[in-house]
């Protein structure tokens, strides 16, 4: 199931509110939670459901031991075998087609890899419960010992399946009682459209262009279409995947935030317009910040962060990052691209940018930014080889740009859309509203409208439309 379904803004939704505030015990609101988080995920497969009831069981389990044995080698061990039981679970069930692959490569063998099917969401649900049971083990926090009310915490059905990926300590107390209260659940609800505005407005439409130039999962571009393309068609497939890819995820993040906020969680941002963005060290702290301040808290600072080793330490955090985005080089070519550019800034480039113009340095992070999406794209390498020699041959193509120019005519006004919710200006219009308005009947009033309009748009995209996945839901 997901967000931006019909299925999902008329029964799901407004069936777990209603039964979530049909009462104000708090358990019972926890456990409304907890029984629809477990139907949304179990939705498509409900057989994954034992995985996670599984791990979550394994890991809270051992966050208590960890916590009676605080100090001592026991705690040490603890903490070890949940790091090795959850990255066990990734490479069995995200990773082990592309060992075999390596080691069949490497030695010559024959090996048949299981083949499992990718559960949805464990790559954010594993990094929920490793953080849990690493900050149990430093003492930041205490070991939860309600199992239910840590199985809310993991299967939480705002950000389960695509982030953003919540850390314990981040809501440890609006697990223990949440405080809802109206202007909470309209903020939420506003939240909410804004981000379903994003994705089936923006995101979708992209995606169709993206599909047109660079092929889709269901279509892959195949390399006679692509010598059929002019140079600048493969730039705008790019360009279109960069819009696509942004709105879809932090789309995706604003509704998870939107949700949370409706059932009195606050969840942090986890994206701050990264487009925007002067550096590419800049960029990250704006793209996919939940991600970003795992890998810097829990692989970074421990390898020594700044003080000894940086570009080591730099490495390794980048090498991983792509390796967490999927089993296959091209996500590793990804995550050392970005590694190169944030290695330059730190030792001279960042000093330079500082001393140049702001539209010199928002020009060089959009050129390092924009090219690099193509390596997370295309997952075959041979294509994606193909594809960066089209972008950079600029070349005409056998037909001309007459069909890529009347495409970018048809979305003229979409296209300025994208491009101005790129950047800061509906928040910038809400504050100067805010600070003259008091939030007075009228602008609620307005608020309402807003959010009923925005709705209906959405509605009426998603009519007929039954394919509509999220991008990060592969991850």
């Amino acid at each position: 199931m997901v967000f931006a379904s019909l299925l999902f803004l008329f029964i799901f939704l407004p069936l777990c509110l209603m039964l979530y505030y049909s009462t104000k015990n708090p358990k019972w609101r926890n456990w409304v939670l907890i029984v629809f988080s477990l139907a949304f995920y179990g939705w498509g497969e409900p057989i994954w459901i034992s995985l996670l009831i599984l791990s979550s069981l394994f890991d809270w389990g051992n966050s208590i031991f960890i916590d009676k044995h605080r100090g001592t080698k026991w705690a040490k061990i603890g903490v070890t075998v949940t790091v090795v039981f959850n990255l066990a679970l990734l490479a069995t069930f995200k990773y082990d087609k592309f060992i075999v692959d390596q080691v069949n490569s490497l030695l010559g063998t024959s090996f048949t890899a299981p083949g499992y099917a990718l559960p949805l969401g464990i790559s954010f649900y594993t990094f929920h419960t490793i953080s849990y049971v690493v900050d149990v083990y430093r003492g930041d926090i205490k070991a939860q010992r309600n199992f239910p009310n840590f199985l809310m915490y993991v299967s939480l059905f705002s950000s389960l399946v695509a982030g953003p990926i919540i850390r314990y300590a981040h809501v440890e107390k609006e697990i223990y009682g949440r405080k809802e209260n109206l202007t909470d659940f309209s903020l939420g609800v506003s939240r909410f459209c804004i981000g379903l505005f994003k994705k089936v407005v923006i995101a979708n439409i992209a995606a169709e262009i993206v599909a047109k130039y660079m092929g889709d999962n269901r279509n892959p571009l195949s390399f006679a279409e692509l010598a059929s393309f002019s140079s600048l068609e493969a730039w705008v497939g790019l360009i279109m995947f960069a819009i696509q890819i942004y709105f879809d995820f932090s789309g995706y993040s604003d509704m998870a935030i939107g949700l949370g906020r409706m059932f009195g969680f606050h969840f942090r941002e986890n994206f701050n317009y990264p487009y925007i963005s002067k550096s590419i060290g800049e960029f990250w702290r704006r793209w996919h910040i939940s991600l970003g301040s795992i890998f810097r808290d829990y692989v970074y600072i421990p390898l020594g962060g700044n003080k000894k080793r940086v570009y080591l330490n730099l490495f390794i955090v980048w090498f991983l990052t792509g390796m967490w985005h999927g089993p296959s080089w091209n996500f590793i070519f990804w995550g050392l691209y970005f590694f190169i550019f944030i290695a330059l800034e730190r030792a001279f480039l960042l000093k330079l940018l500082e001393k140049a113009p702001a539209f010199i340095a928002h020009v060089y992070a959009l050129v390092i930014i924009i090219p690099g999406w193509v390596i997370f794209y295309f997952t075959d390498t041979d294509m994606l080889i193909a594809y960066v020699k089209k972008l950079f041959s600029f070349s005409p193509g056998p037909t001309g740009n007459m069909e890529v120019m009347n495409t970018l005519s048809t979305h003229l006004f979409w296209l300025v859309l994208a491009l101005i919710l790129c950047m800061p200006v509906y928040h910038t219009i809400k504050n100067w509203i805010d600070k003259r308005t008091g939030r007075i009947t009228f602008y609620n009033t307005a608020v309402i409208g807003f959010n009923v309009v925005l709705l209906f748009i959405c509605v009426a995209q998603l009519v007929g439309k039954s394919y509509n996945p999220f991008i990060y839901f592969r991850f």
